[in-house]
C-alpha cells in the first residue's frame, strides 16, 4: 500500500490519538524514546490492513453499500416493520461521510447508537452488538475507514419512519432498556476457540441481527447464550420477508465453514441477504476464526426449532410415485426439474439439492415463497466465482405455485406441510414481484395434461420426449432426449417448442425434398439427433408422442404464426471464430458438457446434462450440427442459469460469442449419418451443412 508523506503524517497522528499501546511502547535504551511515538509505514500497512479484516467481519459493505453504489457510500434501503430506513455514508467525505468523527464520536456511535449530533441511531444499525467489540478492534476499524476507503461525498437520505417510531427521543429509552455497551468478556470456563467464536458471533459478526427472535419493542429477546432468556440466541427469525434459520447446534463444524467460506455445503445453499453476507463478509474470515464460529454455534444447544439441521444428506431418490400423475409433480417437472432433477439430487456447485434442504423443510416456508416469487443467485466467492440464478417465477399464479412448492415439501424424504394459494398470494402482495419477461409466448402447462380426455395417452407421449432414451431404449442410439433441444419437453418460447407444429404437417421438407408427415418428421430426429432407429408408425409410443404434439397445438391454424416458435434465427454473415469458441466454451459449456464435451454425469453414471461431441451425442445429419442453427439455439437457450429469463435464466452470450461457440463444438468429432448422400435431392443445401 503505497502513501504520500502528507498521508503518511496525518495517519501517524492518527495513530498517535487512537492506538496508546503504540504511543506507549517502551523504547528499547539505546534509541530516543521520541523515535518510539512516531509509527512506520509497516505500522500503518498492520492497522489498515487490521481494519479492513475487522470491516469485513463486521460486513460492512453489504449494509452501507447501495445496489450499484460506491461502496460504503450508504444508500441501502432498508425495510422495517416501522418504515424504511437507509443506511448511511461512512466514506471519509467530510461533508457527507465520518471524516469529521473523532474517536471518541465514533466510537460512541458504534456502541451506544448515538451520532455526534447527538441524536439517536435506529437499531437497525446493530450498535447492541458492535458495543462488544474490543478496545483494538474498534480502533482499527475507525483508521481503516478514514484512511483505507475512499471519500464519496452522497448525501444521506432520512429515514421514513410512521409515528411514533419517528420520534427518536423514544430511542434513549430503548436503549437505557436494551443496550449494554460492555465490550466482550471472555468465559474462563470456555476454551479459546469457543471465546474467540463467542466474540466474534455475538459482536462484530452481529449475527443475532437476523438469526435471533425479537420482542414487542422490535428488541433482540437475547444478545447471547447467557441466562434465562440465552434460550432465544440464535433461535431463528423473519426479517425483510426472509427466514433467518435457527444457528443453534448447527451441522458438523466442517459443514459449517463450508457454508460461510463458499456459501454452500452437502445440506444447502445460501439464499437472499446471506448470500451478501457470504460474498462480502464470512468467506473473507482466516480458517481459525471459520473454525471458531462454527465451533461456537455447534455448542449452542438445540432449542425449539422449526428448523432442525440433518447430520447425514439425504441421498437422491427416485422420481416421487406422483410425478406424473399430479398437477404439483407436472408443473415440478416441467419448471424446476431440469436445475434440481427429477430425483431432487440437484446439480453440484450450481443448483441445490431440495432433497433434505432445510429451507423446503422448515416449517416456516417464508424463504421457499420469496425465492420462488422473485428468483435466487449463488453468492459469488473465491471458491465458487461463476454466479447461478434461478428466474423469479411470479407470472405463475398462486395456485401453481402452491401446487409446485406442496410436491416439493412432500417428495424425496421431504415432510414439510402443503402450501396453500392463500399463503403465496400473502407473500406476493408483500413482496410485489415484478415480472420482466415480456414474450408472447403462452408457456403451456403440463399439469393440464392430466385434464386431457386422453389424459394417460397424452402423458404418456410427453414423458416419451422428457425421458426418451430410458423409455426407448433400443430406438435411441447415444445418450439423449427429445428435450436435449426441446427444452422442458417442448414448452420453452425459442428452444424449439412443440406448441402449435402438428398444425404444420404435412409440409415440405427441403431436406427430403418431398412433403413429410409429423411421424416422419419425428422418426427424422430419432435417425439423426439420437442417431437410432425409426419409431414403428403405428405403435401406441408414436401415437402417444402425435398425441402430445396435437394437445400442444391448442387452436393454431396452419396460416398462423406461433410466438416463440423454433430457435430463431442468427445473421448467417457473422464469420465463425472456432479459436475464440473453444475459450467461451471453456468458460461458458464446459460446467455442464464436460471439458470434452462428454455431458455432466453423477458418480454413479447417471446423466445430468447431454455430450455435445463423441459417440453419445448427436450425428452430423442432425440440425444442431450446422453451425448457425445451432448458434440460434446457444443464443437464446444457453447457458442456463446464467440471467433471469423464465423459465431457465438462460441466454447471454452475444450473437458473435454463439455463432463462434457453435462452430466450434459442432465440427467436433461425431458420429456420420449413413443416408446423408440422400438429403436435398432438389438443391438448396445449406452453406453450414457437414456433408
Amino acid at each position: 500500500m503505497a502513501f504520500s508523506l502528507s498521508r503518511l503524517a496525518m495517519l501517524g497522528a492518527t495513530l498517535l490519538l487512537l492506538n496508546p499501546l503504540l504511543a506507549s511502547e517502551p523504547a528499547p535504551a539505546t534509541e530516543p524514546a521520541s523515535q518510539t511515538l512516531e509509527p512506520t509505514l509497516e505500522d500503518a500497512d498492520s492497522i489498515i490492513e487490521r481494519g479492513k479484516y475487522v470491516a469485513q467481519l463486521g460486513d460492512c459493505i453489504a449494509c452501507h453499500t447501495d445496489k450499484k453504489g460506491a461502496e460504503m457510500a450508504g444508500g441501502l434501503e432498508l425495510k422495517t416493520p416501522m418504515g424504511t430506513i437507509y443506511s448511511s455514508n461512512i466514506t471519509p467525505d467530510q461533508d457527507t461521510g465520518i471524516g469529521r468523527y473523532t474517536f471518541e464520536q465514533f466510537d460512541r456511535a458504534m456502541r451506544e447508537g448515538v451520532s455526534p449530533a447527538g441524536y439517536n441511531l435506529y437499531p437497525a444499525m446493530p450498535y447492541p452488538s458492535y458495543a462488544k467489540m474490543s478496545d483494538d478492534d474498534m480502533r482499527a476499524l475507525y483508521v481503516y475507514l478514514l484512511q483505507g476507503v475512499e471519500p464519496v461525498n452522497k448525501a444521506n437520505k432520512e429515514a421514513d419512519m410512521s409515528f411514533p417510531f419517528n420520534q427518536r427521543w423514544g430511542l434513549a429509552l430503548w436503549n437505557f432498556m436494551f443496550v449494554d455497551n460492555q465490550p466482550f468478556v471472555p468465559d474462563p470456563t470456555k476454551d479459546e476457540v469457543w471465546n474467540r467464536g463467542a466474540y466474534l458471533v455475538q459482536g462484530l459478526g452481529h449475527c443475532g441481527s437476523c438469526h435471533t427472535p425479537r420482542g414487542l419493542a422490535f428488541q433482540e429477546k437475547a444478545m447471547s447464550d447467557a441466562g434465562s432468556s440465552g434460550k432465544h440466541y440464535l433461535a431463528g427469525e423473519t426479517v425483510e420477508h426472509w427466514r433467518a434459520l435457527s444457528l443453534r447446534g448447527l451441522w458438523t463444524v466442517e459443514d459449517t465453514v463450508q457454508l460461510l467460506k463458499t456459501g454452500q455445503n452437502r445440506f444447502a445453499t445460501v439464499s437472499g441477504n446471506m448470500a451478501d453476507v457470504i460474498q462480502h463478509s464470512s468467506q473473507h474470515f482466516t480458517d481459525a476464526d471459520l473454525t471458531a464460529v462454527a465451533t461456537y454455534l455447534k455448542a449452542l444447544p438445540p432449542g425449539k426449532d422449526d428448523l432442525p439441521m440433518p447430520s447425514v444428506p439425504l441421498q437422491p431418490a427416485k422420481s416421487p410415485d406422483n410425478q406424473f400423475t399430479s398437477r404439483g409433480g407436472l408443473a415440478y417437472t416441467q419448471f424446476c426439474g431440469d436445475c434440481h432433477r427429477p430425483d431432487g439430487g440437484g446439480v453440484k456447485a450450481m443448483f441445490p439439492a431440495l432433497a433434505g434442504n432445510p429451507s423446503i423443510s422448515s416449517a416456516n416456508p417464508t424463504s421457499l415463497l420469496h425465492i420462488t416469487l422473485t428468483g435466487w443467485q449463488t453468492a459469488e466467492t473465491v471458491a465458487h466465482p461463476r454466479v447461478y440464478t434461478m428466474p423469479g417465477f411470479a407470472r405463475l399464479s398462486d395456485q401453481e405455485i402452491a401446487e409446485i412448492l406442496s410436491f416439493v415439501r412432500s417428495s424425496w424424504g421431504n415432510t414439510g406441510s402443503a402450501i396453500s394459494a392463500a399463503q403465496v398470494k400473502k407473500m406476493r402482495a408483500n413482496l410485489n414481484p415484478k415480472n420482466t419477461d415480456s414474450s408472447a409466448f403462452e408457456t403451456p402447462r403440463l399439469a393440464d395434461l392430466l385434464s386431457a380426455p386422453n389424459a394417460e395417452q397424452v402423458v404418456r407421449g410427453m414423458r416419451l420426449h422428457l425421458q426418451t432414451k430410458e423409455l426407448l431404449p433400443d430406438n435411441v442410439g447415444n445418450s439423449l432426449n427429445c428435450t436435449s433441444c426441446h427444452l422442458n419437453a417442448g414448452t420453452v418460447a425459442d428452444g424449439s417448442p412443440f406448441v402449435g407444429v402438428s398444425a404444420f404437417f404435412p409440409s415440405y421438407a427441403p431436406r427430403a425434398g418431398k412433403e413429410v408427415t409429423l411421424e416422419e418428421r419425428i422418426n427424422g430426429c430419432f435417425r439423426r439427433s439420437m442417431h437410432g432407429k425409426p419409431l414403428p408408425v403405428q405403435s401406441a409410443d408414436m401415437q402417444a408422442m402425435v398425441a402430445y404434439f396435437d394437445w400442444m397445438k391448442r387452436e393454431t391454424k396452419p396460416e398462423d404464426k406461433v410466438a416463440g416458435r423454433g430457435v430463431g434465427k442468427i445473421d448467417p454473415n457473422i464469420k465463425p471464430d472456432p479459436q475464440n469458441g473453444k475459450v467461451v466454451y471453456a468458460k461458458q459449456c464446459a460446467v455442464c458438457h464436460g471439458d470434452d464435451g462428454q455431458g455432466l454425469k453423477r458418480e454413479d453414471g447417471t446423466l445430468i446434462y447431454p455430450p455435445l461431441w463423441g459417440d453419445e451425442s448427436f450425428n452430423i445429419g442432425a440440425g444442431m450440427a450446422r453451425t448457425y442453427t445451432a448458434a440460434a439455439f446457444v443464443k437464446r437457450n444457453m447457458p442456463i442459469g446464467f440471467h433471469e429469463k423464465f423459465p431457465l435464466g438462460q441466454g447471454g452470450l452475444s450473437d458473435q460469442e454463439a455463432v463462434d461457440v457453435a462452430e466450434y463444438f459442432s465440427h467436433q468429432p461425431r458420429p456420420d449419418f449413413p443416408d446423408k448422400v440422400k438429403d436435398w435431392p432438389k438443391g438448396g443445401k445449406p452453406v453450414d451443412a457437414r456433408y
